[in-house]
């Protein structure tokens, strides 16, 4: 890493993604649909060592992060920081799906 490592803000991410899923549920309503289920999954040692060609490729399941948050609601004392990744894969997928 070069430089100071990069603060960021959580009132910051969170105004972006009350702007953003605002701009989604203007745009598609309450739901939105994907046509994909299986994605490229690079683990975090790899996905930020861009000195290094990621190797260690897996499979990651659409439903299965879905699934994983559809149950952080219905327990939310066991709420883990991982929950963010599966948050993140569902989020690319709405991001890389509807038009630009």
């Amino acid at each position: 890493m070069t430089g100071e490592p990069l603060r960021v803000s959580l009132a910051e991410l969170r105004e972006s993604f009350d702007v953003l899923l605002h701009h989604l549920e203007t745009t598609t309503g309450t739901e939105v649909t994907l046509d994909k289920e299986y994605f490229w999954s690079v683990p975090s040692d790899e996905l930020y060592d861009p000195a290094n060609e990621p190797s260690g490729l897996t499979v990651g399941q659409l439903s299965e992060s879905l699934e994983h948050l559809r149950d952080l609601l219905a327990d939310r004392d066991r709420s883990v920081a991982f929950h963010l990744v599966w948050l993140a894969d569902v989020l690319r997928a709405i991001g890389h799906d509807l038009p630009r």
